[in-house]
């Protein structure tokens, strides 16, 4: 049997959310599906975490065990032939039987997206959100150093999650300004809590229209209230962009 993993991007908008669901569609059941029709094997599909009902994935990681004799270069393709278009397998390798997509994790990459311009975009609307106050980007930057760090991320964690261990190391946040009005936010670290890229991107914005000031951050962190944080900004502009192992 071999332990095959898999890189994902797919569109988030249609679906429930990455896990299994039982009013909606999961795009882990869909994937499973779709290799079932591969393999004719009833695969346990791992993924790397859960992404929420909206967001996107550029390098989503799975991993599935099978006993299929398809040479796994051709697995991508084979698979993506029972996708819908909005999902697609970039890659698959064989790994070492030990390997899981969740388990073995050392770290994450996500994006978000900010329009900043004075209107939204009718194209691009699932896939950035809107905000059309005027920011000061050097005050942004100055505050999403104090995130770079060792810290008991509780009081930026969305209620609804299970997790006891709310400690988390933010290796590296950089925000990019393009010429188009796109404000791009990217957080690296060993893992994040539930929502809480979205509640830190929230943060940055009150921060740039000068709600909370940039050396109020370390502040914030250390109360672990999630009240003194900045709102949780919508699904539609985050994205899981790689998975380290």
């Amino acid at each position: 049997m071999q332990n095959i993993q898999i890189i994902i991007e797919y569109d988030g908008t249609r679906y429930s959310g990455w896990q299994t669901q039982k009013n909606g569609q999961g795009l882990q059941d869909i994937i499973s599906n779709a290799i079932h029709q591969v393999t004719k094997e009833e695969v346990k599909l791992n993924g790397s975490g859960r992404t929420d009902a909206g967001v996107h994935a550029l390098g989503q990681s799975a991993n599935f065990k099978t006993n299929c004799s398809i040479p796994v270069e051709k697995i991508p393709e084979a698979i993506n032939k029972f996708l819908p278009k909005d999902i697609v397998i970039k890659e698959a390798k064989k790994v070492p039987d030990a390997f899981h997509a969740r388990f073995s994790v050392k770290g994450k990459k996500y994006m978000y997206i900010v329009n900043n311009s004075k209107y939204r975009s009718a194209i691009n609307n699932n896939y950035e959100y809107h905000f059309n106050q005027k920011i000061d980007y050097k005050a942004m930057k100055k505050a999403a150093e104090y995130f770079e760090g060792t810290y008991d991320f509780s009081g930026f964690m969305a209620s609804g999650s299970s997790v006891k261990d709310t400690i988390r190391t933010i290796e590296k946040v950089q925000i990019k300004k393009r010429e188009d009005d796109r404000i791009i936010f990217n957080f690296t670290g060993n893992g994040f809590l539930y929502n809480m890229v979205r509640i830190m991107v929230g943060t940055l914005l009150d921060v740039g229209v000068g709600k909370i000031k940039p050396e109020a951050i370390p502040s914030i962190i250390k109360s672990k209230d999630r009240t003194q944080a900045g709102k949780t900004v919508p699904a539609q502009g985050l994205y899981l962009v790689e998975v380290y192992y």
